[in-house]
């Protein structure tokens, strides 16, 4: 149980960042010039966003897979005379097989991990791209305007001006979308992966599949540890994002940096 919240906290502490970097790179895609990154750009946010969620959680994991052992078993096994799409089944060799059956349990543990730590930051990815797309859409053009009158390059322009100001208007967006990243963290109990929900459950049940405990069914008091778990997260981020949200506003023209001046005042 304590190894799953440890789980829970390394696939928030990886997917966030993820997230953020494929969004500001979706964002950048939609803002392009290039018609071709333009369209790949939306296409991507508003097929993630036009798309339930759960969808995505259960196909990307899926999907991958069976590509990364497709591609070792054409070039592992050339000699396979056999088709691999047998009806319903996906049928390689065994050397193909990702992670291999002989490998020990930790690999398979940790190649589930990175399927499903792909598949958040594609999800969130696309939401964290129209977050930032909207950001630097709020930046007054006249201070761009202004940057290019001084003689800077465009690319000087996004570095100096937009890039910095950008973030008082993303923030509230993606502390948002931090808060519901951190409420998906279950839904890697529906890709085979044993977080915290999975052993609320396992353990505080009376008889299991693979276990017999000596008490009562205490699922009600272990998940209402889970509660407290996610509450308390969640309570804390706020606090970091409130505490983040007031140093960026410093200086800035708009509400929060006005509340600040005044309150100086």
């Amino acid at each position: 149980l304590y190894r799953s919240v440890l789980v829970v906290l390394l696939l928030l502490a990886l997917a966030a960042p993820l997230a953020l970097g494929m969004g500001f790179l979706g964002a950048l895609a939609v803002r392009s010039g290039n018609m071709v990154l333009r369209g790949i750009g939306t296409l991507y946010v508003s097929m993630v966003r036009g798309v339930p969620d759960i969808i995505f959680f259960l196909f990307v994991p899926f999907a991958i897979d069976q590509g990364v052992e497709y591609a070792r078993h054409r070039l592992l096994c050339p000699d396979w005379d056999q088709p691999v799409r047998q009806g319903n089944d996906f049928i390689v060799c065994a050397a193909a097989k990702m992670p291999l059956a002989t490998d020990p349990a930790w690999m398979h543990n940790v190649w589930g991990f990175a399927l499903a730590l792909i598949a958040f930051a594609l999800v969130f990815g696309a939401f964290a791209a129209n977050t930032l797309h909207g950001a630097m859409a709020a930046v007054p053009q006249a201070q761009l305007e202004t940057g290019e009158a001084y003689g800077m390059t465009r690319r000087q322009t996004f570095r100096r001006i937009l890039l910095p100001q950008m973030w008082v208007y993303a923030l509230p967006g993606l502390s948002n979308l931090w808060m519901i990243l951190t409420k998906a963290t279950p839904l890697l109990f529906l890709l085979g992966i044993q977080d915290v929900v999975f052993w609320a459950r396992e353990l505080g049940g009376q008889k299991t599949g693979h276990y017999e405990y000596p008490h009562p069914d205490w699922r009600v008091w272990y998940f209402l540890g889970v509660l407290a778990f996610y509450l308390t997260l969640t309570w804390l981020s706020q606090k970091v994002f409130d505490r983040l949200m007031q140093r960026l506003s410093h200086g800035q023209a708009t509400a929060g940096g006005e509340a600040l001046r005044k309150a100086a005042a």
